[in-house]
């Protein structure tokens, strides 16, 4: 008597179908999506980074893709880029960001540059640098520039300073590398251009005629056997291969060389802030020292430089 007639009970089931309906469709589509997203192995946008052929360029390289990574980017690295074709590259969307030193590029951009130390070249970089470009910050613990070295077991007989050895150096045989430099992007130094004009100019080192030596192999040779007193390398001794004798660099704290800092080149607007502070990051940990002993697993012992850089990001924790 109380139960509900057919023509009650009907619209009712017909709202719970609907609504049952209704229910299945949205779990349908939910799954749907989820399989999408699931599925979905389009890796986006790929920050290619460049490099050269140098044990150098690859490592960095390799150390900036890792670090770009671990933001969440998806990142490859392309080796073989020509020598200072790197600009071209990154013009032409090729690449995003390459590794460069400082006071490399500035001389290559703008050869009438006078600019020597840090800041200074910086600034100047900023101002050559082609519309479009930027670089980020300089790894101010890396030390790049030509070095003046003695050997280890005579450094008490000199000053630590190219400040104190204006007295001595007109008395000194100074031998310098001409050859291919210690990182192959670094031109060949020229003996009154980049050595002794810049000596004579900032500590009034008056040298005399060098002595020129094809490698920094022979060179390291004639400190050795006493033939030279004074050896002055393209890059930093660190960058020398282990073996032969052990030398000291004296402290240039004026800049008759100019300053050689690591640092990433690259497209304006290629990375978000995030992954521009990840490279500052970077920037703020990597050392000589450190960079000079993997170039030299790279180059003299053929040490993958991927996984050098991974274990470097991994030890400092990038």
């Amino acid at each position: 008597m109380f139960g509900r007639t057919d023509s009650f009970a009907q619209p009712d089931r017909n709202a719970r179908r609907a609504r049952r309906a209704l229910a299945r469709f949205a779990l349908a589509g939910a799954v749907a999506a989820l399989a999408v997203a699931c599925g979905d192995d389009d890796p986006g946008p790929v920050l290619t980074i460049g490099a050269g052929d140098s044990a150098q360029s690859r490592v960095l390289a390799e150390i900036y893709a890792g670090a770009l990574s671990r933001t969440g980017a998806h990142t490859a690295t392309r080796s073989g880029i020509e020598q200072r074709g790197y600009l071209s590259a990154l013009d032409s969307d090729t690449v995003s960001v390459l590794p460069e030193v400082s006071g490399d590029l500035l001389t290559a951009l703008d050869s009438t540059a006078t600019a020597r130390k840090p800041d200074d070249v910086i600034t100047a970089l900023n101002r050559a640098l082609p519309e479009g470009l930027i670089v980020s910050d300089p790894a101010d613990g890396t030390d790049l520039r030509p070095a003046v070295v003695v050997p280890e077991s005579a450094a008490a007989q000199f000053p630590s300073s190219l400040q104190d050895l204006a007295p001595r150096c007109a008395e000194l045989t100074v031998g310098i590398a001409t050859g291919p430099a210690l990182e192959p992007l670094h031109a060949p130094l020229d003996p009154e251009r980049d050595v002794l004009a810049p000596l004579r100019t900032v500590y009034n080192c008056a040298l005399p005629a060098p002595r020129t030596y094809s490698t920094a192999a022979d060179l390291r040779n004639a400190l050795s056997t006493g033939e030279v007193q004074l050896a002055v390398l393209s890059g930093p001794p660190a960058y020398l291969p282990e073996g032969g004798l052990a030398v000291t660099p004296l402290a240039d704290p004026d800049y008759a060389f100019r300053a050689a800092n690591v640092l990433p080149l690259l497209r304006k607007a290629a990375l978000t802030d995030q992954q521009l502070r990840k490279l500052n990051y970077v920037a703020g940990e990597l050392t000589t020292t450190e960079l000079a002993d993997m170039i030299r697993q790279v180059r003299d012992n053929n040490v993958d430089p991927a996984g050098l850089a991974r274990n470097w990001l991994d030890a400092h924790a990038l």
